[in-house]
């Protein structure tokens, strides 16, 4: 069976199988008719908060022409989170991206997006640069309209970088593509960004936008969303295909699934998805606005704090910033794992996650700090004295 629910700014697709034999083994609540039943509501409903999700902008013809307006699809199972891996899955992407092409990206792009793009241009030939920096560390938009030719043929954007604090400015870059009438495929890698912060595809015009249940919206691990224009479904064709990104209609032709279905694949972890729903309901109930004011006043107190340490150096850029704060330190290692001893979560990132940022300054790692809207301040300050305490 089929389930589709119609969004005024986005189209939701998410295909479901039966259950199958398998797992009607134990015994069950309820008869497996009234289950399924129940699994159909709660994906249409799933559907339906991830339309307000991403914002109303989707038809808005000032900000795209109208045959940019999105498509959307929830993936389960395996979800890509990489932007860039969409574009570059797809065999006539990959046929458009020949020797004399360019893939831009902007800095500072994380490893899970730079990987495809690599592979993508040891495939074709193609050559891959960095958009320079902005004077407050984020992209420089003029810059990338220099760059801009009819040679680059992708434009891959990291909304939230999840190593130095900043926010991208993806309207901007894409009026910048759209004022060129560039022919690039523009990709938004919005993983750290959906959950704390708007996020208005509409507005920001690109062709794919890619998020994880698992970040700021705080659902299960392996979930997430791919969020594709009408472009992207015109001109592309998912490679490879699966039975439910497409139907097998003679012995040797087939038929593409409507909308960003395509996109899907058979097998999904509906436990995951639903737990996904909740978390999205519940970021839709608090208000994304109201969280992002909350989370930058946490992220602000704990920077301001951190910033007084000595050997504790902020590394955080951008004129606008995240709730990622990051700081540099002699033993990121030894500090994570002191931290985690007194209860207190962090991150510690890695060269490996992001060779271009951290080869600034040559930083072994980085302790990354996160707070939530769910935070107090009284968590933050003590999250603060804490890493003054190890690193004495």
């Amino acid at each position: 069976k089929k389930a589709r629910v119609r969004h005024p700014d986005l189209d939701l697709s998410l295909s479901h199988s039966s259950i199958s034999s398998a797992a009607l083994l134990s015994p069950l609540p309820f008869p497996p008719r009234r289950m399924v039943a129940t699994l159909t509501h709660r994906m249409e409903a799933l559907k339906s908060a991830a339309g307000r999700l991403f914002g109303g902008g989707g038809n808005d013809a000032k900000a795209r022409p109208p045959a940019q307006a999105p498509d959307a699809q929830v993936r389960g199972g395996l979800a890509r989170t990489s932007a860039s891996a969409a574009a570059a899955a797809s065999d006539p992407a990959v046929a458009e991206v020949a020797p004399t092409k360019k893939v831009a990206w902007t800095p500072p792009p994380p490893a899970s997006n730079v990987l495809p793009l690599l592979q993508l241009a040891r495939r074709t030939g193609a050559s891959v640069e960095v958009i320079p920096d902005g004077d407050d560390g984020s992209v420089d938009v003029e810059a990338l309209g220099d760059m801009l030719d009819d040679r680059v043929r992708i434009v891959s954007v990291n909304h939230a970088p999840s190593q130095n604090g900043l926010v991208n400015d993806v309207v901007a870059i894409g009026d910048m593509l759209r004022m060129h009438g560039s022919p690039a495929w523009y990709l938004v890698d919005a993983c750290q960004s959906v959950g704390q912060l708007p996020v208005d595809m509409g507005r920001i015009g690109c062709d794919v936008l890619s998020a994880t249940g698992r970040k700021f919206l705080r659902g299960p691990r392996a979930t997430g969303f791919l969020v594709v224009s009408q472009r992207m479904l015109d001109d592309l064709e998912p490679f490879p295909l699966d039975l439910h990104a497409a139907t097998w209609t003679t012995l040797d032709e087939y038929d593409l699934a409507e909308g960003a279905a395509r996109f899907e694949s058979w097998e999904k972890a509906y436990a995951a998805l639903l737990g996904m729903g909740a978390a999205i309901d519940y970021a839709l109930a608090c208000g994304i606005e109201s969280l992002a004011e909350r989370i930058s006043l946490l992220a602000r107190r704990a920077r301001t704090g951190l910033a007084e340490i000595p050997g504790v150096v902020v590394r955080d850029r951008g004129s606008v910033q995240s709730g990622i704060v990051t700081i540099r330190v002699d033993d990121p290692a030894g500090v994570v794992a002191g931290l985690r001893g007194r209860g207190i979560n962090t991150s510690l990132s890695t060269p490996d996650y992001s060779r271009i940022d951290f080869g600034r300054d040559g930083a072994p790692g980085l302790v990354r700090i996160s707070p939530h809207a769910y935070n107090t301040e009284a968590e933050v300050d003590r999250a603060v004295a804490t890493i003054a305490e190890l690193v004495r």
